[in-house]
């Protein structure tokens, strides 16, 4: 297909399919069918300018594309439109990415739940009456919907593993170098990092070689010495050590979760060299992410939230709230805490080449429900606490990849979570296909299709939450300009 034709392709899904699970927010189709021609001359003349020409590619709506209109999902950016890229989207319109859409997300990112006032609520393509997960919700949910090829996150607390295991997609949190995040609100903390999402290990590979590299307002990220992503070393299976968690740690996982989890383990244990338990107790994890957390979006929302408390939901004003009780005894304990939880992680992986665990502790849940409020009998005592199996991960600043992995009791798609040491993306990467080639061999465990067409509308309009809708004919930066992220 030619560049032109393939987007044709794309817009058609969109316009049929998006009303289903609004997973796509603002677009520029006009620039988009223009940029698509020029590639297609340029392949016609064997000169294309990168190796993503032509393709055209969803972003966050937390990352700022020059142009297009980027909301955060706030109220307060509803007629924002940037003047420049943030640094990662200039790399791929320098790599010819064609930049069709932004993907909806939580109000500034807070949350594993895509849904605002601006654009409403993002549903899931197994069943648009659940969630997609969040905050990377949209990218996912375009991805299983055949909307768009590539797609665009960024990962706190699992923003970019829960909602690609909810969707059945593949979404990846590299290493805190990897991608520059010369937005965080705390530049030296890498508690936020950049990522890809696709539907296959390549897939998203080819997105990670075109992002990732140094910025210099971003002082955890490094010049790139790194070989090619796109380019991964093949290993064996039966070569590597595979450790496991159920729960990383004793958090809350229901039953049938643990039963999916298990029937995964049996497919691949036989193929590798070991396959045992891993003691992932390595911290007091949920009191220094709280801790961590609150930093951040005091830093990023707590002088906005004062100015004008109204403009802001309940999830970011909880957030900051929290972080006016905490005291710099608790901050320097809170880092103190992650670097012993570092260095016992680094430990554990001296013994294994992976460890593997759920993405999600739960299947995915009614979008009208804000949070899973209860999981296995015990109540979540803030609105993140379920996304636990993912932001204890975070705290290592290693990298870690959810493949899909079959469905689970309920019938909607199985995420398995792989972590590797930090730093060791490629050898990470290396592992996760080969196990997606392994679990491609089964129905049981292959990546499962949405099947759009025969996809219901949600019971409740997704966009009936919507307050303050988007202005569409925002041309140029407005009060939006001071919009800052703590995702």
């Amino acid at each position: 297909m030619t560049p032109s034709a393939y987007l044709a392709a794309c817009l058609e899904q969109i316009s049929r399919f998006n009303p289903k699970i609004n997973a796509i927010a603002a677009m520029d189709i006009e620039d988009a069918v223009a940029c698509a021609a020029g590639a297609t001359q340029r392949w016609q003349d064997g000169c294309p300018v990168g190796p993503l020409d032509g393709l055209p590619i969803g972003v966050k709506d937390l990352q700022n594309t020059k142009g297009l209109l980027t909301t955060h999902g706030s109220i307060r950016a509803r007629d924002y439109t940037p003047d420049s890229d943030l640094p990662m989207v200039a790399r791929l319109r320098a790599a010819g990415a064609i930049i069709l859409a932004k993907t909806n997300v939580p109000e500034m990112g807070a949350g594993g739940n895509s849904r605002n006032r601006v654009w409403g609520a993002t549903s899931n393509p197994f069943d648009a009456n659940l969630i997609a997960g969040g905050s990377s919700g949209g990218s996912a949910a375009a991805l299983a919907a055949n909307f768009l090829p590539l797609c665009t996150g960024s990962d706190t607390g699992g923003s970019l593993r829960m909602p690609a295991a909810l969707c059945g997609v593949v979404g990846y949190r590299p290493s805190v170098d990897v991608i520059a995040h010369p937005t965080r609100p705390l530049g030296w903390s890498g508690i936020s990092v950049l990522g890809p999402m696709a539907r296959t290990v390549d897939d998203m590979a080819l997105l990670l070689d075109v992002c990732q590299g140094y910025h210099a307002d971003d002082p955890l990220s490094v010049p790139s010495v790194r070989t090619p992503f796109a380019e991964l070393p093949s290993i064996d299976l039966k070569d590597m050590r595979v450790g496991f968690s159920e729960d990383f740690g004793g958090a809350p996982v229901e039953q049938s979760i643990r039963e999916t989890f298990r029937a995964r383990l049996e497919v691949l244990a036989p193929q590798v060299k070991e396959c045992r338990a891993a003691d992932l107790n390595i911290g007091e994890m949920d009191r220094c992410f709280d801790i961590l957390r609150a930093e951040s979006f005091s830093v990023a929302f707590g002088e906005a939230i004062t100015k004008d408390p109204d403009s802001f939901g309940k999830h970011v004003k909880d957030n900051v709230a929290l972080g006016e009780t905490m005291s710099l005894a608790d901050r320097g304990w809170a880092h103190a805490e992650q670097t012993q939880i570092l260095r016992k992680y680094n430990a554990l992986m001296a013994e294994f080449d992976v460890i593997v665990l759920p993405t999600s502790p739960v299947s995915p849940f009614a979008w009208i429900q804000p949070y899973a409020e209860v999981i296995d009998g015990q109540k979540m005592d803030i609105y993140y606490r379920w996304l636990a199996l993912c932001y204890r991960g975070s705290l290592t600043g290693g990298p870690s990849i959810t493949l899909p992995c079959g469905r689970d009791g309920s019938g909607m798609p199985f995420g398995l979570q792989v972590m590797g040491p930090v730093r060791g993306d490629e050898g990470l990467l290396s592992a996760a296909k080969a196990m997606e080639t392994l679990f491609r061999r089964s129905e049981q465990t292959a990546r499962p299709l949405a099947n759009m067409q025969t996809l219901p509308h949600s019971r409740v309009d997704l966009r009936s939450i919507v307050t303050h809708p988007p202005d569409l004919d925002a041309s140029s930066a407005s009060s939006g300009a001071d919009m800052r992220t703590a995702v």
